[in-house]
């Protein structure tokens, strides 16, 4: 191996073992437990796993064919993680939601119950020709549909005098990152010319150590990846610009029906109609005098009275959820505290209106 070679190996090969330590951090050693801070994890060692199996093979081709199946399966996680991550962030969200949960699960099964079924070693050309396409194009999909919790922070980005906060910078600079590392792995795939998949390689770790230097610079990081809400400060949101953005908030939970999302956050309400958090809590305190959690719930009552009043064929349960809530005793305590009646009462309430129209 040549000087030239054993330089990349090197700085390949730490790239790897660093993303590894790193993605470890985040998994077990920040003392605030954020769901963000696992699904970057995870991320990294489904980057670092597969960076890794491109440096061995890529300077001994002669090593089982495991590796190539490791690093192939590792792909197959690689744009979910990246997926779940950024919408996480983008939305704020504190707990896995299930749906998540029983997709990767999914994926766990299908990869180890397919590795062992047809292993690389066994089908060699199952994987190259067909397995391999169908990951990729899986990590493809994966990364588009990435960009739309985004889709707020990419047009900042594209937006001559936008203003970009740095938790703006660090999520472009993750999926632009990712983004960069799938086509130049795609190219490769293809054997483009002057391509290899360890030119993936130098990517991951140059941006590795980018991150690598933010941390070692920044006082706090525990909360690297957890997108808190700014503080608002003393400057008041005009009458004007309050006016319009309420226009934009009543339309996006009247005619969108955001408010029927269980997960909505703050952050993700925030992101639909094109503001900061921060700003948009201090439009409800201000200007609509309500809290977030209240001003979404009144919309979700407002929606389950329509529905009882019209429909007597759901339970009230069904109802609670069908309207965003996540339980039915959330449901009934907030139905109880913005109308004075229990849902129950309503209906019966209701039953005998209508007997008495009809």
């Amino acid at each position: 191996m040549d000087m030239g070679k054993e330089l990349l190996f090197f700085f390949s090969a730490v790239g790897t073992f660093n993303g590894i330590l790193l993605s470890l951090y985040f998994f077990f050693f920040t003392r605030k437990k954020y769901l963000t801070n696992y699904l970057i994890g995870a991320l990294i060692l489904a980057l670092s796993i597969r960076i890794g199996k491109s440096v061995v093979v890529y300077f001994d081709p002669t090593l089982p064919a495991i590796y190539r199946q490791i690093g192939l399966s590792a792909c197959f996680f690689i744009g979910p993680f990246l997926y779940l991550f950024l919408s996480a962030a983008a939305k704020g969200l504190d707990k896995m939601p299930g749906r998540w949960t029983a997709m990767l699960y999914t994926l766990l099964a299908a990869t180890v119950i397919g590795g062992t079924l047809f292993s690389y070693r066994n089908y060699p050309e199952l994987w190259n020709k067909y397995l391999a396409w169908i990951i990729y194009m899986q990590w493809l999909a994966f990364v588009i549909a990435s960009a739309y919790p985004l889709r707020v922070r990419i047009s900042k980005f594209f937006t001559n005098g936008t203003k970009r906060t740095a938790q703006d910078s660090w999520l472009l600079m993750i999926y632009f990152g990712n983004v960069i590392i799938y086509i130049v792995y795609f190219l490769a795939l293809i054997q483009a010319p002057f391509t290899s998949y360890i030119n993936g390689s130098i990517v991951f770790s140059f941006m590795l150590y980018l991150a690598f230097s933010v941390l070692l610079y920044r006082k706090k990081t525990d909360d690297l990846f957890q997108f808190t809400i700014e503080k608002s400060g003393n400057r008041k949101i005009e009458p004007a610009q309050a006016k319009t953005l309420i226009e934009k908030l009543e339309k996006t939970m009247s005619v969108s029906k955001a408010f029927k999302d269980s997960d909505l956050k703050l952050s993700s309400l925030a992101s639909m109609i094109g503001i900061p958090p921060h700003q948009l809590s201090q439009l409800l305190n201000e200007h609509i005098e309500n809290n977030f959690t209240t001003y979404v719930n009144s919309y979700r009552i407002q929606e389950a009275c329509n529905i009882i009043s019209v429909n007597n064929l759901l339970t009230l349960e069904a109802i609670g959820y069908e309207v965003g809530f996540n339980s039915k005793s959330t449901f009934f305590a907030a139905f109880k505290k913005h109308t004075g009646m229990t849902p129950l009462t309503f209906m019966q309430q209701s039953a005998v209106s209508a007997k008495a129209e009809s």
